[in-house]
């Protein structure tokens, strides 16, 4: 929220659910439990949380029962999920492609193989290897709930059921959760109260995203199938005549092709996670007006991750099966326990209205990991470790993780006739991560509001129904680095040599740092919220402006110190914008339409690095992207491609590569020099692109007409780019892959120069393929008709139903977009795994969104 706020300490907000600090993902929370969710993002809200609010907080609260009210509903939703033509790549077919590799044959003067020769043959026989991974896969969900609030006694329980196929082949998800909150009167001073959230998660998915050669059989973390089936041949197909499926397909000796689909289809990846989230707590009021309350939450897990691969199964090119079968084990337990004790004290004396609050917290978590792999199993359908002929000791380890967080908090809001706001907060955090010098830090904030439409002079104004001036100034922190970052490591296999002798040791080998400590995010905030007309018209606008300073980074040092760099607190990196929102009553007869838009400005500047250092480069491979003292973070970085040496002429008046030739890519000579040079003194790499968007909009249009409701959402961002990384393979040129049908456009003579995107097929393509630049930067603005919801409130007598409701929805209806890849909202690294604040933007090749459909029906009783 409002920018990334660090280079390596994380990008995530603060998730409190029931004022319980997450620590990981919520996807085990069931969303029909959940009854509010609100997101704080300005200085005097977010203080209170301390070292871990610089990425803003997100408050989830769950349902509870309403006073004097006993309730029964039962919610139900069943679907279908597919991916559209529009959320696919436009590869070459078979005909396509063969003609594709004839002329590549032709252009280098080689005869042309008989599978090639004719193209036509392959008319109507084409292989979709991307579509092959993908199916329509069905969706349902069934919740049930009952909530009673009476006399000193309120429950509330939901019982939830999620099962989910993915629309890739083989993949799927299933969830079970129970939730039941309680809350009991003991007395007019003293509640208790015990929520409890057991949950049971069942996630197998195939290797779906990254880059074709980014890992191997020895890594926990294999090739994308996506990407690789985009790359296979459409001349070959995954099932023989009989049905039975080929090891490996046909593709090029350069990269010898397994059968993906038969990949996808016999890996297991499978995680099963359990997980309790409980909370107990005791409130007291001695008097009236304070309120003393205790609570200790505990989040309780334990997941079990399976992987085997068996040996008729590869996912990387040039590793054909058979292959050698392995096997993964990794089984985490973890607990993370919470103690929070606060007095909270209201009092009113005539116009004025005070309430204190103090608290003390201790937060502690705790995770054991051990994994184990082996390879050899006697046969692919023995799956156990134990049968494994060998135990792979550079990927078996045992690992304990540990921190701790103590702090103290205090806050003050006041108030004159409601109209005068004021608020003071401070939080002081000690963290276990950090340097034994430096581990405690305060949180302080201020926030004022004035309250205008309260006002004599503003009442006169018909038009105002409610006017609101806010600021807010404070500071916050960050401590999302790893548990151990401030002590020196020592590395056990370090050997040493006596005489003749190898003697086995240990050795430092990282440097430490008592000093580390947090990052700092001071924020300021203006805001103003309007309200027009009896409210058919709410205005509001917000402007932040942020600075993070020690930013956590690691820092290079001397050789001769023997180590290479170490975490220290560096530089600094301003981030501001502006927020708008608007919601209006467009219509209120008995024809009833709504709209609520917002709009956000956001903007970021690196203002200081290490001592030194004025330029990170990020990426993969060939550095894709830098940060660099006053731009933003992680732009895109390479050479502009200014199309094709289209005839001689040209070739012989531009800047040229050393092995550049007519219908070559022609790229900018961005330093004058009249050579084109990638990287050293004489580079002509420049800025090419800006992962981070000019502006994100949200919107939602309800229209209610008598018993029917229909809702609109659209999402989208405007003026950011993304990297189409994995158009390193889909534009590869020497003949090795398929190809996107856009290469149809290559040059292929002076006289047909193509659309100057694409070189000519034989020259070496290297660097056009390996080297940034401009080709891969698309257009990355877009924008989603997230969901569109169409329901129906059945009338009743109330004899048997209270309420009764169906309804019909379509997710991701339709997105409208120039991207040239698959999903505008990638942000994917070449291992698979979510863009870090350095490489944002980059789509190396990323799972499917699909559309879905579904129809539900909600009862209560």
């Amino acid at each position: 929220m409002r920018g990334q706020a660090s280079l390596l300490a994380g990008s995530d907000p603060l998730y409190v659910v029931d004022g319980f600090p997450i620590v990981g993902d919520i996807s085990s929370i069931n969303p029909d439990e959940i009854d509010n969710i609100s997101i704080l993002k300005d200085a005097a809200s977010t203080s209170l949380y301390g070292s871990r609010a610089a990425n803003g907080v997100v408050l989830i609260t769950t349902k509870q029962a309403k006073k004097n009210q006993t309730t029964t509903s039962f919610n139900i939703y069943t679907g279908t999920q597919s991916v559209p033509m529009k959320g696919r790549p436009d590869m070459m077919n078979a005909e396509q492609f063969a003609q594709f590799k004839k002329e590549s044959y032709e252009d280098l003067g080689l005869a042309v193989p008989t599978q090639f020769a004719n193209p036509s043959q392959y008319a109507g026989k084409s292989t979709d290897w991307y579509g092959a991974l993908l199916r329509t896969a069905p969706v349902q969900s069934y919740n049930f709930s009952i909530a009673s609030n009476k006399d000193k006694l309120s429950t509330s329980a939901v019982l939830g059921i999620f099962n989910q196929d993915g629309v890739m082949i083989n993949s799927n998800y299933k969830r079970y959760s129970l939730r039941i909150n309680s809350e009991y009167e003991v007395s007019d001073k003293v509640k208790i109260g015990f929520n409890i959230a057991p949950s049971y998660t069942i996630n197998n998915t195939p290797s779906s995203d990254g880059i074709f050669y980014a890992s191997n059989l020895n890594s926990a973390v294999p090739g994308g199938l996506f990407t690789n089936a985009m790359l296979t041949w459409p001349t070959s197909p995954y099932r023989n005549d009989d049905g039975s499926l080929p090891l490996t397909v046909q593709g090029s000796p350069f990269f010898p092709t397994p059968n993906w689909y038969r990949a996808a289809q016999e890996i297991t990846n499978e995680t099963k996670t359990s997980r309790i989230l409980s909370n107990a707590k005791v409130q007291y009021e001695p008097i009236s007006g304070l309120v003393l309350k205790s609570t200790f939450n505990v989040d309780l897990g334990s997941s079990l991750f399976k992987n085997f691969n068996p040996s008729t199964a590869s996912t990387v090119f040039a590793s054909l099966p058979p292959i050698v079968a392995s096997a993964v084990n990794l089984d985490t337990k973890f607990l993370s326990w919470l103690n929070e004790n606060t007095a909270d004290y209201s009092k009113s004396f005539g116009n004025h209205n005070l309430n204190v609050l103090v608290g003390y917290t201790n937060q502690n978590y705790r995770s054991d990991i051990s994994q184990i792999r082996a390879t050899g199993f006697p046969d692919d359908r023995i799956h156990t470790i134990q049968s494994a002929l060998n135990i792979d000791r550079t990927n078996t380890f045992v690992d304990t993780q540990e921190w701790a967080l103590t702090s103290l908090l205090s806050r003050v809001n006041y108030d004159y006739k409601g109209k005068y706001l004021l608020t003071a907060a401070i939080r002081r955090d000690g963290s276990s991560r950090f340097g034994s010098d430096n581990r405690w830090g305060n949180f302080p904030s201020i926030g004022a509001g004035w309250v205008i439409s309260d006002e004599d002079f503003a009442k006169k104004i018909p038009a105002i129904s409610f006017a609101k001036l806010k600021a807010s100034y404070g500071i916050i922190g960050n401590n999302n680095i790893g548990n151990y970052t401030q002590y020196a490591l020592i590395n056990n296999s370090s050997n040493a040599v006596f005489g003749s002798t190898v003697a086995s040791g240990a050795a430092v080998s990282s440097l430490g740092n008592s000093n580390l400590g947090w990052e700092t995010t001071s924020q300021l905030d203006l805001g103003l919220d309007l309200g027009l007309f009896d409210e058919r018209i709410r205005l509001g606008y917000d402007f932040y402006t942020k600075n993070t300073t020690n930013l956590l980074y690691n820092v290079a040092v001397a050789q001769e110190s023997g180590f290479t760099n170490f975490n220290d607190n560096v530089g600094e990196i301003r981030f501001w914008g502006h927020e708008f929102s608007l919601n209006t009553k467009n219509l209120t007869g008995e024809f009833k339409w709504s709209t609520n838009l917002n709009i956000s400005f956001n903007q970021n500047k690196v203002l200081a690095l290490a001592d030194g250092v004025e330029r990170i480069y990020g990426g993969f491979g060939a550095y894709a992207t830098i940060t660099q003292v006053g731009k933003p973070l992680g732009q895109f970085y390479g050479l502009i491609q200014e199309g094709v040496y289209k005839n001689a002429a040209d070739f012989a008046a531009s800047p040229k590569i050393f092995d550049s030739e007519v219908g070559t890519i022609k790229y900018k000579d961005v330093n004058g020099d009249g050579v084109i040079t990638y990287g050293g003194d004489n580079d002509d790499r420049t800025v090419i692109g800006n992962p981070f968007p000019k502006a994100l909009i949200g919107m939602t249009n309800t229209f209610n007409y008598k018993n029917f409701d229909l809702a609109v959402v659209c999402a989208g961002s405007v003026g950011n780019d993304l990297m189409v990384m994995s158009e390193q393979g889909t534009t590869n040129l020497d003949g090795v892959f398929n190809v996107l049908t856009d290469v149809q456009n290559r040059w292929r003579s002076e006289a047909n120069p193509g659309d100057g995107r694409y070189g000519k097929t034989t020259s070496g393509t290297g660097h056009e393929r390996d080297w940034s630049s401009t080709r891969f930067v698309s257009d990355g603005s877009y924008l989603t008709i997230k969901n569109v919801t169409l329901g129906y409130n059945i009338p009743t007598n109330g004899k048997f139903f209270k309420t009764a409701r169906v309804y019909g929805s379509v997710q991701q209806l339709y997105t409208f977009t120039n991207y040239r890849g698959v999903n505008p909202e990638a942000s994917v690294a070449a291992n698979g795994t979510g863009g870090s604040t350095l490489n944002l933007g980059m789509d190396w090749g990323s799972y499917p969104v699909p559309r879905t459909l579904t129809f539900g029906i909600n009862v209560g009783f």
